[in-house]
């Protein structure tokens, strides 16, 4: 009976480790499945948290994976969430908010993250990316100053800052140039919802990188995805207060011709993409090149150690 017992308990070993073994290689969870390009990481506190690779460009490249996200504030997260932030192996953390909103909610993040600030809008710091709640605390004041289409032309003159501003051009210009060292890999930057100056940082990059202009308008659009949702309770009070529907929209959320007022600024002043690079933001063709180099053909797992 011992020794029957003790075949029937070898047998069951074996066919444990051969079912984990089968499950390891061959059994999957909506988890563990790998996330399209320009989809949100799933992590609750940071639902704009998205990795910019992925993508491929219009040669056929791709662009790699895990070496830059990007974000919305990292603010009030919670202890599960954390975790998930840390096991990104984050080494740099670059915040593109001003100083009335990083004091307000300043920057919580893994132990290790060098936080590094990069002030956008320093020469305009009233600008609407950088006070959008401010902007709905007053629903009749803001139907008066931001209804019938004048929220949306103070975001495009925005995004023309976004090129024009010194602070704007020392900025990106600091964040591409420490992008292309590996020394701050793998890394992150955000601003407060993850959609104005990050989405035109995540843009800019992108295109650079050759990425064609009509998946880079996707990969902006998507912040509408994760970003509404998360305010939707102030959306529907600023309504049920007397606000116009399309202004909390207009302001929490994104619009094609937001990028485009970019873009068009951009080949305005520059003609392209590697003359932005290089006229505006002092990033000159050899830099241009080690970027692409580090994002496009290099392997991932050296970075992260």
């Amino acid at each position: 009976m011992i020794y029957s017992s003790k075949i029937q308990t070898s047998y069951l070993l074996v066919f444990t480790l051969f079912f984990s073994s089968f499950c390891i290689s061959s059994c999957t969870t909506k988890s563990d499945k790998e996330l399209q390009p320009g989809e949100s990481l799933g992590i609750a506190s940071t639902p704009n948290l998205r990795d910019i690779g992925g993508y491929q460009t219009s040669n056929g490249a791709t662009i790699t994976r895990g070496l830059v996200f990007r974000s919305n504030q990292l603010y009030s997260i919670s202890e599960d969430d954390m975790h998930q932030i840390a096991n990104l192996n984050l080494k740099s953390d670059f915040d593109l908010r001003t100083t009335s909103e990083r004091n307000s909610k300043p920057d919580e993040l893994p132990t290790g993250v060098n936080n590094i600030w990069l002030d956008v809008m320093a020469d305009s710091p009233a600008a609407g990316p950088a006070n959008l709640m401010e902007l709905l605390s007053d629903p009749i004041k803001a139907n008066a100053e931001l209804g019938d289409g004048k929220v949306e032309e103070m975001f495009k003159n925005a995004y023309r800052q976004f090129i024009t501003l010194p602070s704007a051009q020392a900025a990106y210009s600091e964040l591409f140039l420490s992008l292309a060292d590996e020394g701050h890999l793998p890394a992150l930057f955000h601003c407060t919802t993850g959609k104005d100056r990050t989405g035109w940082a995540a843009a800019s990059l992108l295109t650079l990188l050759g990425v064609p202009e009509e998946v880079v308008m996707e990969d902006y659009l998507r912040s509408n995805e994760y970003i509404l949702p998360m305010y939707e309770d102030v959306i529907q009070k600023f309504i049920a207060a007397g606000g116009s529907p399309s202004i909390p929209t207009a302001s929490l959320g994104v619009k094609a011709e937001y990028l485009n007022a970019a873009f068009e600024e951009m080949k305005r002043k520059y003609g392209t993409i590697e003359n932005y690079f290089s006229e505006a933001l002092g990033i000159n063709e050899t830099q241009q090149t080690n970027l692409r180099t580090l994002f496009i053909e290099n392997e991932i797992k050296q970075y992260i150690k």
